[in-house]
Protein backbone atom coordinates (compact mmCIF):
# COMPACT_ATOMS: atom_id res chain seq x y z
CA UNK A 1 0.00 0.00 0.00
CA UNK A 2 2.82 2.46 0.99
CA UNK A 3 4.49 1.59 -2.23
CA UNK A 4 1.18 2.11 -4.18
CA UNK A 5 0.67 5.44 -2.50
CA UNK A 6 4.22 6.85 -3.13
CA UNK A 7 4.25 5.87 -6.55
CA UNK A 8 0.83 7.65 -7.32
CA UNK A 9 2.68 10.94 -5.85
CA UNK A 10 5.87 10.47 -7.36
CA UNK A 11 7.54 10.29 -4.01
CA UNK A 12 10.52 8.41 -5.51
CA UNK A 13 11.37 11.38 -7.49
CA UNK A 14 10.96 14.10 -4.80
CA UNK A 15 13.95 15.94 -4.21
CA UNK A 16 15.46 14.67 -0.80
CA UNK A 17 14.81 18.02 1.16
CA UNK A 18 11.35 17.75 0.10
CA UNK A 19 11.07 14.22 1.48
CA UNK A 20 12.67 15.39 4.31
CA UNK A 21 9.96 17.76 4.73
CA UNK A 22 6.84 15.81 4.19
CA UNK A 23 8.22 13.48 7.03
CA UNK A 24 8.28 15.88 9.75
CA UNK A 25 4.77 17.43 8.80
CA UNK A 26 3.22 13.84 8.51
CA UNK A 27 5.12 12.65 12.01
CA UNK A 28 4.24 16.09 13.44
CA UNK A 29 0.95 15.64 12.72
CA UNK A 30 0.41 11.95 13.41
CA UNK A 31 1.89 12.74 16.79
CA UNK A 32 -0.53 15.30 17.76
CA UNK A 33 -3.14 13.36 16.79
CA UNK A 34 -1.77 10.48 18.92
CA UNK A 35 -1.21 12.67 21.95
CA UNK A 36 -4.91 13.71 21.52
CA UNK A 37 -6.21 10.05 21.74
CA UNK A 38 -3.65 8.81 24.07
CA UNK A 39 -5.55 11.23 26.84
CA UNK A 40 -9.04 9.42 25.73
CA UNK A 41 -7.39 6.44 25.61
CA UNK A 42 -6.06 7.28 29.40
CA UNK A 43 -9.08 7.82 30.62
CA UNK A 44 -10.27 5.26 29.41
CA UNK A 45 -8.40 2.25 30.93
CA UNK A 46 -8.18 4.44 34.50
CA UNK A 47 -12.30 4.21 34.02
CA UNK A 48 -12.11 0.49 33.88
CA UNK A 49 -9.60 -0.34 36.25
CA UNK A 50 -12.36 2.06 38.67
CA UNK A 51 -15.32 0.17 37.28
CA UNK A 52 -17.00 3.18 35.35
CA UNK A 53 -16.68 4.39 31.91
CA UNK A 54 -14.84 7.25 31.31
CA UNK A 55 -15.90 9.95 28.64
CA UNK A 56 -18.78 8.05 26.76
CA UNK A 57 -21.27 11.46 25.81
CA UNK A 58 -19.00 13.23 22.65
CA UNK A 59 -19.68 10.49 19.70
CA UNK A 60 -20.06 10.41 16.41
CA UNK A 61 -23.66 9.24 15.25
CA UNK A 62 -23.84 7.42 18.39
CA UNK A 63 -20.93 5.27 17.82
CA UNK A 64 -17.66 5.27 19.56
CA UNK A 65 -18.70 6.85 22.68
CA UNK A 66 -16.44 9.43 23.38
CA UNK A 67 -14.14 9.44 20.15
CA UNK A 68 -14.45 12.93 19.72
CA UNK A 69 -13.53 14.12 23.70
CA UNK A 70 -9.82 15.42 22.70
CA UNK A 71 -11.20 17.57 20.07
CA UNK A 72 -13.91 18.73 22.42
CA UNK A 73 -11.17 19.81 25.20
CA UNK A 74 -8.85 21.40 22.36
CA UNK A 75 -12.25 23.55 21.42
CA UNK A 76 -12.25 24.34 24.80
CA UNK A 77 -8.88 25.10 25.43
CA UNK A 78 -8.62 27.31 22.27
CA UNK A 79 -11.69 29.75 23.67
CA UNK A 80 -10.54 30.08 27.12
CA UNK A 81 -8.56 33.50 27.58
CA UNK A 82 -4.74 33.26 28.44
CA UNK A 83 -4.53 34.95 31.66
CA UNK A 84 -0.59 36.63 32.30
CA UNK A 85 0.06 37.88 35.97
CA UNK A 86 0.60 41.70 36.29
CA UNK A 87 3.97 40.98 38.04
CA UNK A 88 4.91 38.14 35.52
CA UNK A 89 7.90 37.98 33.43
CA UNK A 90 6.19 38.21 30.11
CA UNK A 91 8.53 37.23 27.86
CA UNK A 92 9.73 34.04 29.71
CA UNK A 93 6.30 33.23 30.79
CA UNK A 94 5.08 32.91 26.86
CA UNK A 95 7.95 31.10 25.60
CA UNK A 96 8.22 29.05 28.27
CA UNK A 97 5.44 26.21 26.91
CA UNK A 98 7.58 26.77 24.20
CA UNK A 99 10.48 25.20 25.43
CA UNK A 100 9.06 22.62 27.04
CA UNK A 101 7.27 21.27 23.99
CA UNK A 102 9.96 21.89 21.04
CA UNK A 103 12.64 19.37 22.37
CA UNK A 104 9.55 16.52 22.62
CA UNK A 105 8.90 17.28 19.20
CA UNK A 106 12.24 17.49 17.61
CA UNK A 107 14.09 14.09 19.02
CA UNK A 108 11.32 12.35 17.05
CA UNK A 109 13.88 13.51 14.11
CA UNK A 110 16.28 10.62 14.82
CA UNK A 111 14.06 7.69 15.63
CA UNK A 112 13.71 4.87 13.49
CA UNK A 113 9.88 4.19 12.97
CA UNK A 114 10.87 1.03 10.00
CA UNK A 115 13.35 -0.35 8.70
CA UNK A 116 13.55 2.06 5.49
CA UNK A 117 12.53 5.42 7.24
CA UNK A 118 14.35 7.91 9.58
CA UNK A 119 14.10 11.40 8.85
CA UNK A 120 17.91 12.11 9.90
CA UNK A 121 20.13 9.26 10.66
CA UNK A 122 22.67 10.62 12.53
CA UNK A 123 25.61 8.68 13.61
CA UNK A 124 25.41 10.32 17.11
CA UNK A 125 21.30 10.12 17.23
CA UNK A 126 21.82 9.13 21.27
CA UNK A 127 23.42 12.12 22.08
CA UNK A 128 21.12 14.19 20.01
CA UNK A 129 18.44 12.31 21.78
CA UNK A 130 20.27 12.77 25.55
CA UNK A 131 21.13 16.51 24.88
CA UNK A 132 17.29 17.51 23.76
CA UNK A 133 15.63 15.53 26.89
CA UNK A 134 17.58 17.44 29.09
CA UNK A 135 16.43 20.68 27.44
CA UNK A 136 13.06 20.30 28.58
CA UNK A 137 13.60 21.39 32.54
CA UNK A 138 14.38 25.00 31.13
CA UNK A 139 11.22 25.10 29.73
CA UNK A 140 9.75 24.24 33.15
CA UNK A 141 12.18 26.39 35.54
CA UNK A 142 11.23 29.04 33.20
CA UNK A 143 7.86 28.79 33.57
CA UNK A 144 7.75 28.70 37.51
CA UNK A 145 10.21 31.67 37.97
CA UNK A 146 8.81 34.21 35.27
CA UNK A 147 5.23 33.39 36.36
CA UNK A 148 6.14 35.18 39.89
CA UNK A 149 4.10 33.23 42.13
CA UNK A 150 5.50 30.88 45.27
CA UNK A 151 3.83 27.64 44.47
CA UNK A 152 4.94 28.16 40.83
CA UNK A 153 8.61 27.97 41.91
CA UNK A 154 8.27 25.84 44.40
CA UNK A 155 6.89 22.95 41.70
CA UNK A 156 9.59 24.29 39.28
CA UNK A 157 12.48 24.03 41.46
CA UNK A 158 10.95 19.89 42.46
CA UNK A 159 10.44 18.96 39.30
CA UNK A 160 14.51 20.32 38.09
CA UNK A 161 15.99 18.43 41.29
CA UNK A 162 14.04 15.47 39.84
CA UNK A 163 14.94 15.51 36.60
CA UNK A 164 18.59 16.08 37.28
CA UNK A 165 18.47 12.81 39.83
CA UNK A 166 16.88 11.04 37.00
CA UNK A 167 18.77 12.19 34.26
CA UNK A 168 22.05 11.11 35.61
CA UNK A 169 20.45 7.54 36.31
CA UNK A 170 19.15 7.62 32.81
CA UNK A 171 22.36 8.16 31.03
CA UNK A 172 24.24 5.22 32.95
CA UNK A 173 21.02 2.98 31.83
CA UNK A 174 21.90 4.24 28.23
CA UNK A 175 25.97 3.41 28.85
CA UNK A 176 24.88 0.04 28.67
CA UNK A 177 23.01 0.00 25.43
CA UNK A 178 26.04 1.58 24.28
CA UNK A 179 28.03 -1.06 24.94
CA UNK A 180 26.01 -4.04 23.78
CA UNK A 181 25.27 -2.00 20.39
CA UNK A 182 29.07 -0.80 20.08
CA UNK A 183 27.04 2.46 18.30
CA UNK A 184 25.24 6.10 18.62
CA UNK A 185 23.20 5.43 15.81
CA UNK A 186 19.46 4.05 16.77
CA UNK A 187 19.18 2.27 13.78
CA UNK A 188 22.40 0.26 14.39
CA UNK A 189 20.79 -0.44 18.44
CA UNK A 190 18.23 -1.60 16.74
CA UNK A 191 19.78 -4.19 14.34
CA UNK A 192 22.17 -5.52 17.25
CA UNK A 193 18.99 -6.82 18.43
CA UNK A 194 18.27 -9.06 15.34
CA UNK A 195 17.43 -12.70 16.21
CA UNK A 196 14.08 -12.53 17.71
CA UNK A 197 13.02 -11.87 21.38
CA UNK A 198 15.40 -13.12 23.68
CA UNK A 199 18.12 -11.18 21.85
CA UNK A 200 16.87 -8.39 22.72
CA UNK A 201 18.54 -5.66 24.91
CA UNK A 202 15.77 -6.22 27.79
CA UNK A 203 17.00 -9.67 28.42
CA UNK A 204 20.81 -9.27 29.21
CA UNK A 205 20.18 -5.65 30.42
CA UNK A 206 17.17 -6.49 32.84
CA UNK A 207 18.09 -4.32 35.25
CA UNK A 208 19.21 -1.17 33.08
CA UNK A 209 15.90 -1.39 31.53
CA UNK A 210 14.00 -0.94 34.75
CA UNK A 211 16.39 2.27 35.64
CA UNK A 212 15.34 3.80 32.65
CA UNK A 213 12.30 3.10 32.43
CA UNK A 214 11.60 4.42 35.88
CA UNK A 215 13.63 7.31 35.43
CA UNK A 216 11.21 8.16 32.23
CA UNK A 217 8.53 7.80 34.58
CA UNK A 218 9.77 10.43 36.85
CA UNK A 219 11.10 13.09 34.09
CA UNK A 220 7.62 13.17 32.54
CA UNK A 221 6.44 13.70 35.89
CA UNK A 222 3.89 11.34 35.49
CA UNK A 223 2.22 9.80 39.36
CA UNK A 224 3.96 8.36 41.53
CA UNK A 225 6.49 11.42 40.85
CA UNK A 226 4.32 13.96 39.94
CA UNK A 227 5.46 16.24 42.59
CA UNK A 228 6.27 18.84 40.53
CA UNK A 229 2.08 18.87 40.27
CA UNK A 230 1.12 18.12 43.31
CA UNK A 231 -2.37 19.36 43.45
CA UNK A 232 -2.59 18.71 47.55
CA UNK A 233 0.24 20.74 48.13
CA UNK A 234 1.27 23.35 45.38
CA UNK A 235 -1.98 23.85 43.47
CA UNK A 236 -0.80 22.14 40.17
CA UNK A 237 3.15 23.30 40.42
CA UNK A 238 4.83 25.23 37.98
CA UNK A 239 2.05 25.87 35.24
CA UNK A 240 -0.61 27.05 38.23
CA UNK A 241 -0.75 30.36 36.46
CA UNK A 242 -1.27 29.13 32.91
CA UNK A 243 -4.59 28.99 31.19
CA UNK A 244 -5.92 28.21 27.98
CA UNK A 245 -3.72 27.42 24.69
CA UNK A 246 -0.67 28.08 27.29
CA UNK A 247 -1.77 25.75 29.58
CA UNK A 248 -2.63 23.45 26.96
CA UNK A 249 1.75 23.29 25.18
CA UNK A 250 2.52 21.94 28.86
CA UNK A 251 -0.22 19.33 28.52
CA UNK A 252 0.85 18.66 25.03
CA UNK A 253 4.52 18.35 25.53
CA UNK A 254 4.20 15.79 29.12
CA UNK A 255 1.80 13.15 26.65
CA UNK A 256 4.28 14.09 23.74
CA UNK A 257 7.23 12.94 25.99
CA UNK A 258 5.44 9.87 27.14
CA UNK A 259 5.10 8.34 24.10
CA UNK A 260 8.69 9.94 23.00
CA UNK A 261 9.42 7.40 26.35
CA UNK A 262 7.67 4.68 25.25
CA UNK A 263 9.07 4.44 21.64
CA UNK A 264 12.20 4.82 22.92
CA UNK A 265 12.29 2.04 25.91
CA UNK A 266 10.99 -0.07 22.81
CA UNK A 267 14.48 0.94 20.69
CA UNK A 268 16.57 0.29 23.30
CA UNK A 269 15.99 -2.67 24.93
CA UNK A 270 12.80 -4.11 22.83
CA UNK A 271 13.80 -4.47 19.30
CA UNK A 272 12.00 -1.06 17.85
CA UNK A 273 10.37 -2.35 14.65
CA UNK A 274 12.27 -5.93 14.87
CA UNK A 275 10.05 -8.52 14.60
CA UNK A 276 9.93 -11.26 17.27
CA UNK A 277 9.64 -13.77 14.95
CA UNK A 278 12.59 -12.48 13.16
CA UNK A 279 15.05 -15.28 14.25
CA UNK A 280 12.47 -17.96 13.66
CA UNK A 281 11.54 -16.68 9.64
CA UNK A 282 15.00 -15.95 8.92
CA UNK A 283 14.86 -19.31 7.32
CA UNK A 284 11.59 -20.03 6.63
CA UNK A 285 11.14 -18.37 3.07
CA UNK A 286 8.03 -20.00 2.04
CA UNK A 287 6.08 -17.47 4.97
CA UNK A 288 7.89 -14.43 3.94
CA UNK A 289 6.72 -15.11 0.94
CA UNK A 290 3.08 -14.81 1.52
CA UNK A 291 1.98 -11.05 0.75
CA UNK A 292 -0.22 -10.37 3.67
CA UNK A 293 1.47 -13.30 6.44
CA UNK A 294 4.78 -12.02 5.31
CA UNK A 295 4.68 -8.34 5.83
CA UNK A 296 2.41 -8.78 9.69
CA UNK A 297 4.92 -11.74 10.71
CA UNK A 298 8.22 -9.64 9.05
CA UNK A 299 9.97 -6.16 10.43
CA UNK A 300 8.57 -3.12 10.43
CA UNK A 301 6.58 0.02 11.71
CA UNK A 302 3.39 -2.51 13.51
CA UNK A 303 5.74 -3.82 15.89
CA UNK A 304 7.35 -0.69 16.89
CA UNK A 305 3.64 1.02 17.55
CA UNK A 306 2.87 -2.15 19.35
CA UNK A 307 5.48 -2.47 21.85
CA UNK A 308 5.36 1.23 22.32
CA UNK A 309 1.52 1.22 22.85
CA UNK A 310 2.28 -1.55 25.55
CA UNK A 311 5.06 0.45 27.31
CA UNK A 312 2.51 3.72 27.16
CA UNK A 313 -0.26 1.66 29.15
CA UNK A 314 2.19 1.29 32.00
CA UNK A 315 1.89 4.66 32.86
CA UNK A 316 -1.88 4.76 32.72
CA UNK A 317 -1.78 1.44 35.22
CA UNK A 318 0.76 3.78 37.26
CA UNK A 319 -1.42 6.12 37.52
CA UNK A 320 -4.07 4.42 38.35
CA UNK A 321 -2.56 2.07 40.97
CA UNK A 322 0.14 4.13 42.90
CA UNK A 323 0.01 6.91 45.88
CA UNK A 324 2.47 9.68 44.86
CA UNK A 325 5.80 9.44 46.81
CA UNK A 326 7.37 12.08 49.30
CA UNK A 327 9.57 14.20 47.42
CA UNK A 328 12.49 12.90 49.93
CA UNK A 329 11.38 9.68 48.53
CA UNK A 330 12.27 10.51 44.68
CA UNK A 331 15.30 11.64 45.85
CA UNK A 332 16.20 8.52 47.49
CA UNK A 333 15.71 6.33 45.27
CA UNK A 334 17.24 8.32 42.45
CA UNK A 335 20.17 9.19 43.94
CA UNK A 336 20.69 6.18 46.65
CA UNK A 337 19.45 3.28 44.75
CA UNK A 338 18.75 3.46 40.73
CA UNK A 339 22.76 5.20 40.24
CA UNK A 340 23.95 2.68 41.96
CA UNK A 341 21.87 -0.19 40.38
CA UNK A 342 23.11 0.96 36.93
CA UNK A 343 26.93 1.54 37.77
CA UNK A 344 27.19 -1.77 39.37
CA UNK A 345 25.10 -3.49 36.29
CA UNK A 346 27.64 -1.61 33.79
CA UNK A 347 30.45 -3.29 35.44
CA UNK A 348 28.93 -6.91 35.03
CA UNK A 349 28.14 -6.03 31.96
CA UNK A 350 32.16 -5.30 31.84
CA UNK A 351 32.69 -8.40 33.34
CA UNK A 352 30.54 -10.37 30.37
CA UNK A 353 32.18 -8.42 27.59
CA UNK A 354 35.42 -9.00 28.47
CA UNK A 355 34.97 -12.80 28.80
CA UNK A 356 32.58 -12.97 25.45
CA UNK A 357 29.11 -14.57 27.80
CA UNK A 358 25.89 -14.22 26.23
CA UNK A 359 25.11 -11.75 23.09
CA UNK A 360 29.18 -10.97 22.97
CA UNK A 361 29.98 -14.43 22.68
CA UNK A 362 31.95 -15.57 19.71
CA UNK A 363 30.48 -18.24 17.50
CA UNK A 364 33.11 -20.48 15.75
Amino acid sequence: MMVWLGNLIGYPAWPEYLKSTFWVVGVTVALILAVAFTTLWERKVIGWMQLRKGPNRVTVFGIFPGILQPFADVIKLLVKEVVIPAEANKVLFRIAPMITLIPAFAIWAVVPLDPNLVIADLNAGLLYVLALTSVGVYGVILAGWASNSKYAFLGAMRSAAQIVAYEIAMGFALVGVIMAAGSLNLGDIIKGQQGAALAWNWFWLFPLMLVYFISGVAETNRAPFDVAEGESEIVAGFHVEYSGIAFALFFLAEYANMILISTLTAIFFFGGWLSPFDGYLSADAGIRSVPFVGAVLGDGFHWLFLKLFLVLCLFFWFRATFPRYRYDQIMRLGWKILIPITIVWIAVEGVMVYFKVGPWRVVS
